[in-house]
């Protein structure tokens, strides 16, 4: 062991003339330790609600969406995606059509994006089947009970059904204004409501609805068009390179968009929200890193006649640097492990007991979100023990400065 770093040892270990010193050192420690757990907490916490709603929004939609320039729609999509069906991160497509509409119930009318979709493959692309939670996910043809007579099935999402006040089997009519002149009048299509799904985002769920890709091609006069195909992925991580892979294939006039690209705005926003957290929160560690400095002043003031015997004995001036920079590293690395356990056992209480909960009505989850990231830990004890370092450096250098002649005149 390097006679630096055991003699920093035995200063912080042995009793000092005035106690006032220990104390101060256990405040830092403490200061450390309060910053480095808050952190820690606070970047879990903004961890799991960015997991969460990404969860939500690529349960909604897809990892990939394949257009073509101009917004003409793909009218060759089975060719299409015969051709990048052997690419090996892609496990689901599926066509599909989407459009702005309105919607009319009883006297209630109201502007909604409508979803044309394949019902045997939409599955494999979202999770639109587990969000079902009342009735089924029947987009064919469904006879009316008063009637008898046959309608295409449409699912509504569950707040826009609530505000609609349609149940099972009532009947809606959806109008495109697409093409809509003097000449032509809007398309009107009479549909049965199947089946409500709640994704978890309450402005997906009052805006959108969910047909076949047949009646949505004839409501909006598509033809055999549709607006797109979206793509499923192994690895969601990986939609960068697959989307290189399929223009590469394709080329013009078709391109592809990420789920990032898609929600580049909101997810770029969360990083930088939890940028902005990490800086704010390193002050309290900064502020602690203040303690640490007047404590090492302290300390030299209370050894000048250890270090003038020390320089006497031979250690060189760097060497006494090195003992008061080793004591402020100590007191960062304790400070930093303990504000990593109690950061880490406050996050693993919430994971697994739900000690904090959220109203359901408000928030689309029932409990605050966390999860804890290895880079998170890494990082934040990385900048804590680098701010205790830097905060040693002004103390050691007043130390490794004293002449040791005038250090032990007196003595």
């Amino acid at each position: 062991m390097p006679y630096e770093l055991m003699i920093a040892r035995r200063y912080l270990q042995s009793r000092r003339k005035t106690g006032f010193i220990n104390l101060i050192t256990y405040i830092s420690i403490l200061g450390v330790a309060i910053g480095v757990a808050a952190l820690i907490i606070v970047l879990s916490v903004m961890n799991g609600f960015e997991s969460e709603i990404r969860n939500k929004i690529l349960g909604f939609d897809s990892h990939i969406r394949l257009r073509s320039y101009h917004d003409r729609g793909l009218e060759d999509y089975p060719e299409l995606m015969k051709e990048i069906a052997d690419i090996p991160q892609i496990v689901g497509m599926s066509p599909y059509i989407d459009r702005e509409g309105m919607i009319k119930s009883g006297d209630y009318t109201s502007g909604i994006l409508i979803r044309g979709a394949d019902q045997n493959t939409v599955t494999d692309v979202s999770d639109l089947g587990k969000n079902i939670i009342w009735g089924t996910l029947n987009l064919g043809m469904v006879q009316q009970n008063e009637t008898g007579r046959e309608y295409p099935g449409i699912v509504l999402g569950r707040w826009l059904a609530e505000e609609l006040m349609v149940d099972l089997g009532s009947k809606v009519i959806l109008l495109s204004p697409d093409g809509v002149s003097m000449f032509q009048t809007p398309s009107v299509k009479q549909f049965i409501v199947t089946g409500y799904f709640e994704s978890g985002m309450y402005e997906l769920d009052k805006t959108y609805a969910y047909i076949s890709i047949e009646s949505a091609q004839e409501l909006f006069r598509f033809g055999s068009k549709v607006s797109g195909i979206d793509i499923r992925l192994k690895d969601l991580y990986q939609a960068n390179k697959v989307e290189e892979e399929i223009d590469k294939r394709l080329g013009y006039p078709y391109y592809s968009l990420t789920w990032y690209e898609r929600n580049k705005t909101l997810f770029s926003w969360m990083q930088l929200e939890k940028w902005a957290m990490f800086i704010i929160l390193c002050l309290i560690i900064i502020v602690a890193a203040f303690n640490i400095v007047s404590t090492l002043i302290m300390v030299t003031m209370e050894k000048i006649k250890e270090i003038g015997i020390l320089k006497s004995m031979g250690a060189t001036s760097q060497g006494i640097l090195k003992i008061f920079l080793f004591e402020g590293v100590f007191v960062g690395i304790v400070g930093t492990s303990l504000g990593c356990l109690i950061g880490y056992g406050l996050c693993w209480a919430q994971q697994t007991y739900r000690f904090f909960s959220l109203p359901g009505d408000i928030y689309f989850l029932t409990s605050l979100p966390v999860r804890m990231e290895v880079m998170d830990f890494t990082l934040i004890g990385i900048a804590s023990i680098l701010i205790c370092l830097v905060a040693a450096i002004y103390p050691a250098k007043r130390a490794a400065s004293l002449d040791p002649i005038e250090a032990i005149r007196y003595e």
